[in-house]
């Protein structure tokens, strides 16, 4: 079971960075039939279909063959997303003012409480809870 949970994630990871959607598998079919299409049409082979459509033909299918236009927008993967990131980063002063902290000498009584002794506890920065 977690062989297939791994293989499924795998999958889902693929097919993200590859920027298939959902929308891309739907119009598969529209793909296989303009491909059959062009092979009835123009004699071409599916490497060459690719090639017009997604490869280095494209600009010359697209100006030679307006009338297809319509059909051509149907055809999966023609996504052209810009994704712009903006990252700004706001650096400030803090005006937070520590006083240098006194430390004063520990004595070697373990078994009592004694009172902190640290300056920070006697301003009341640090104090623990009252009440339990």
């Amino acid at each position: 079971m977690s062989k297939l949970i791994a293989i499924l994630l795998s999958t889902l990871i693929l097919t993200q960075s590859l920027r298939i959607d959902y929308d891309d598998i739907v119009q598969i079919d529209d793909l296989i039939e303009h491909a059959q299409y062009h092979k009835a049409e123009y004699g071409d082979n599916f490497f060459v279909f690719i090639s017009k459509h997604y490869g280095e033909l494209k600009e010359d299918h697209s100006k030679n063959h307006q009338e297809e236009q319509k059909d051509h927008e149907q055809l999966p993967f023609q996504c052209h997303d810009h994704i712009v990131t903006i990252t700004a980063f706001v650096l400030h002063k803090c005006f937070l003012e520590i006083e240098s902290v006194e430390l004063l000498e520990l004595k070697d009584n373990r078994f009592h409480y004694q009172s902190s002794i640290s300056s920070l506890h006697k301003k009341g920065l640090l104090q623990p809870p009252k009440h339990a």
